[in-house]
């Protein structure tokens, strides 16, 4: 294998790994955004709850 080669895939993986860190970046913030929503509408749950008791 020639050291182009190697420099190649050297940079391919590279670019893999931080495309996967991007990506697993993002569905943790998709996360942590359905999460905040998530709690949102149970405190508004609670609040309706609690007035109309």
């Amino acid at each position: 294998m020639s050291l182009n080669e190697t420099l190649v895939r050297t940079q391919t993986s590279a670019r893999l790994g931080e495309a996967e860190q991007l990506r697993r970046g993002h569905y943790l913030a998709l996360a942590r955004r359905k999460q905040r929503r998530a709690e949102r509408a149970a405190l508004q749950a609670r609040l309706v709850l609690a007035r109309s008791l």
